[in-house]
């Protein structure tokens, strides 16, 4: 308990300090300290420059220069709080105060006795506090344990010195005369460089001999740690002088070396360097440039690791080709024969690569084209450019651009990065050994850009031929001509390519195969290489033409040939089980047959609309993976003139919906359509296989036809199939993907096909047989459409547009 006496309360005897003699009030000033805990009988110089805290000095010094210092809980805080300060700290007299000019003070204070907070009476203009005087009152200890403790601490604090803990020296002199277990305790953990944590443990611990017993601890664990410093310490010395005499020999040898006429390792490593050098046959400015890395390299340890970076260096420059060529095969003819042995179809490919040989034969100094096949997946785009290098005679190399995001796969990291490597434009390089090797982008479409860079920009110097003679690569750092490379890109699709990196290449589009050309495909490439694959030979396992026609039509459906493959290895893997397990000898699968190896069809094919249907129209549609049929159907129902579009049509397709209803309602009369009626019926355009995403114009004819024959009621010709993008006058407009959507109509057994009349020059790029027993009607305006979708007569119309129709079909039936 503590009592009052004139205004100063004491808690037991009395609250004087132990080396001042003062008495100590009972409310003082308070000091918020960061990072430090004053402990009593410890002197400590400390820097004030917080305005509270200088106020709290100024009050001290009006008095007995007596002042309460406690640690701040986070040293970051500029203003803390009551709630932010331990409520445990040091009374402390100021003995020496200075004010510097920026508005600091620099004050020297020795502790005096613990102290803890029981009220805080302000805390503005400064923190003044009332407190208890905290007094150790230890009962008798066994005089043997802590007699054997205290000199315990005495020689852990010597021992702690010897190993370089930087103690002060008169820390050490005090220590020694030191014998009060509480004391000894403080002034060992104040010199320890303790955590604020752990220096206000040992404050609050107030029984000195378990202060004692905590501090030793402490000393304990700081020996054991600074013990095993010194042994890493010793070690590194040990390692040092080992490098050095290490050092010091290799120089005795280098000159015994010397005087017997011999060369050590690392002069033969450099001259080798120097002849590789020389024999690469770079351009005098490269060479300039890495001459002068070599003596670097020459002039450095050769165990640094700027040595090992320069020597990787100089191993990927002289290893890659500067003047090292493939001649290649001029003869045109063989370059054909090539082309053709490994790929089916793919005329315009052919001719344009036959015709860069062509001109190559002629002017030996000719850059490299720059081709970009697009095309759906499994038309054969990455395997043609392996038959391109074959026919040509180069080297061939397939970098795949999928999900290639960091700039640096392309450029190449600095030197100034560990691990750093060439791009992969100059690694390709590498692998092939030749510098007009034929170099495809794969997948070149599917190429991204995040924080690391733009690729696809990269790309843009690689494929300009009027750049790439000066490529620079980031780890080379050195131009690198690459304007003899054959650079052949693919991509399933133009449109995401960037605008100026489609701009550089020569796009070649590849369409879909029919069914004819995969079943010769299937013939002259697939059967014979799933055979060898597994283990099959022609006179075990024989397919007919009426199972490869059956597996193209009802077992997928694609544009390309890659699921035919697969379809045709399941059927060899189960004859080839079968003849495991003896069952079989020789195997014909017919069409008859293909049920048993492959189960249900999957795919039943396009159904014909063979039975005409009011307000039913068939669209032809273009996708990534071909052409396919669309049904649109339409209902006029009784309303209020909406016009609902479902089916998960795009904006494009919706907004030929509504040019369609506006130009049927401009031509009301001709068509039989009252402006009242239109105003007085809902309609409903809908398009099956609603979970399919479906956009763009060119379903402008099929939706009006749909719309007239609903709300005319009108059947429609059947098994009729059409595309092309209407105006609000009724224009037909050009479409893109003919030969897809007439592969598709052909699919679906479609007997005429309406298309617009400006698409009649492409008629000349498709294949006859694509076309044979196919009407194919090209049509100028909805009115030519009209008098070939519904029976002669049904709707009156212009002479121009009948005769405009007549004289095209004319043409075109000639043609096929």
């Amino acid at each position: 308990m503590s009592k009052e006496r004139n205004g100063i309360i004491e808690k037991g005897s009395d609250r004087s300090s132990g080396s001042e003699g003062a008495v100590i009030p009972e409310v003082l000033p308070l000091l918020p300290i960061r990072d430090i805990v004053v402990f009593p009988y410890m002197i400590v110089p400390l820097v004030v420059g917080r305005e509270k805290s200088i106020r709290a000095l100024d009050e001290a010094l009006k008095g007995d220069r007596l002042i309460f210092l406690t640690a701040q809980q986070a040293g970051d805080l500029e203003e803390p709080g009551t709630e932010d300060l331990h409520e445990l700290g040091t009374v402390s007299v100021i003995i020496r105060m200075l004010k510097t000019p920026g508005g600091k003070a620099k004050i020297l204070v020795q502790g005096l006795q613990r102290g803890q907070v029981t009220e805080f009476l302000q805390t503005d203009p400064f923190f003044s506090v009332r407190l208890d005087l905290v007094n150790e009152e230890p009962p008798e200890p066994p005089p043997l344990k802590i007699e054997a403790m205290v000199r315990a601490m005495k020689e852990g604090l010597m021992r702690i010195v010897e190993l370089g803990k930087p103690v002060p020296p008169d820390v050490l002199s005090v220590a020694g005369n030191v014998n009060d277990p509480g004391r000894l305790a403080d002034l060992i953990g104040s010199s320890l460089g303790l955590g604020l944590e752990e220096a206000q443990q040992i404050l609050g611990t107030i029984d000195p001999y378990e202060r004692l017993e905590y501090v030793h601890e402490i000393l304990d664990k700081e020996l054991k740690i600074n013990e095993m410093q010194q042994k890493i310490h010793n070690q590194a010395q040990e390692e040092m002088s080992k490098t050095q005499k290490d050092y010091y020999l290799r120089q005795q040898l280098k000159a015994i070396q010397q005087e017997l006429g011999d060369k050590d390792d690392r002069e033969v490593e450099i001259e080798e360097i120097r002849e590789s050098i020389e024999k690469a046959g770079m351009p005098a400015d490269v060479k300039q440039e890495v001459g002068k890395q070599l003596d670097r390299l020459a002039k450095m340890h050769p165990d640094s690791a700027e040595a090992s970076t320069v020597r990787t260096y100089l191993d990927w420059i002289v290893e890659i080709p500067w003047k090292k060529s493939t001649k290649d095969k001029l003869n045109l003819t063989v370059a054909s024969d090539v082309l053709n042995e490994d790929h089916y179809d793919l005329e315009k490919i052919k001719e344009r690569i036959l015709e860069y040989l062509g001109v190559l034969k002629l002017k030996k100094e000719l850059k490299g084209p720059i081709l970009c096949l697009v095309g759906p997946p499994g038309v054969g785009k990455t395997s043609l450019g392996k038959s391109i290098a074959r026919a040509m005679g180069r080297q061939f190399i397939r970098m795949s651009l999928g999900g290639v995001r960091d700039e640096a796969e392309i450029r190449g990291h600095r030197r100034t990065y560990i691990g750093a490597l060439p791009g992969r434009i100059i690694q390709g390089m590498k692998q092939a050994g030749s510098r007009n090797p034929v170099f495809m982008l794969d997948e070149i479409d599917k190429l991204g850009s995040d924080f690391r860079g733009d690729p696809s920009s990269a790309l843009l110097e690689v494929l300009d031929p009027e750049q790439n003679h000066n490529f620079r690569d980031h780890y080379l750092a050195v131009p690198y001509d690459l304007s003899a490379v054959m650079f052949i890109a693919t991509a399933n699709m133009a449109d995401p390519i960037p605008q100026a990196l489609r701009d550089r290449m020569e796009i070649i589009q590849l369409s879909g195969y029919t069914a004819v050309e995969k079943r010769h495909i299937a013939r002259r490439y697939l059967v014979d290489r799933q055979l060898d694959r597994n283990g099959i030979t022609p006179e075990i396992l024989s397919l007919s033409d009426g199972a490869l026609d059956r597996i193209i039509t009802e077992y997928t459906r694609e544009a390309g040939v890659r699921n035919l493959e697969r379809e045709i290895g399941s059927v060899c893997r189960k004859v080839a089980k079968a003849i495991a397990l003896g069952k079989k000898t020789r195997t014909v699968v017919t069409a008859r047959n293909l049920d048993s190896y492959l189960g249900v069809p999957r795919f039943r094919g396009a159904r014909r609309e063979d039975e005409a249907r009011i307000g039913v129209s068939v669209g032809l549609a273009w996708t990534p993976v071909g052409g396919d049929t669309l049904n649109i159907e339409v209902s006029a129902v009784k309303g209020k003139g909406s016009l609902t579009l479902t089916g998960s049509l795009g904006e494009v397709m919706k907004e030929s919906a509504q040019a369609s209803l506006s130009y049927i309602r401009s031509r009301g009369n001709d068509l039989g359509v009252t402006p009242q009626s239109i105003l007085t019926t809902d309609i409903h355009v809908h398009v099956p296989a609603g979970a399919t995403p479906k956009d763009g114009p060119s379903a402008g004819i099929a939706i009006t036809s749909a719309m007239i024959s609903s709300l005319t009621g009108k059947l429609p010709l059947p098994a009729v199939a059409m595309t092309g993008e209407i105006t609000l006058t009724g224009r037909v407009l050009p479409i893109g993907g003919l030969r897809e959507k007439l592969l598709a109509a052909k699919r679906a057994s479609i007997r005429k096909v309406i298309i617009p009349f400006l698409n009649l020059p492409d008629l000349k790029e498709i294949p006859s047989y694509v076309t044979r027993g196919i009407e194919i009607v090209p049509v100028e305006d909805m009115d030519d459409a009209l008098s070939a979708i519904f029976k002669k007569g049904t709707f009156s119309k212009t002479g121009r547009s009948g005769k405009a129709r007549r004289s095209v079909k004319g043409s075109t039936n000639a043609k096929r």
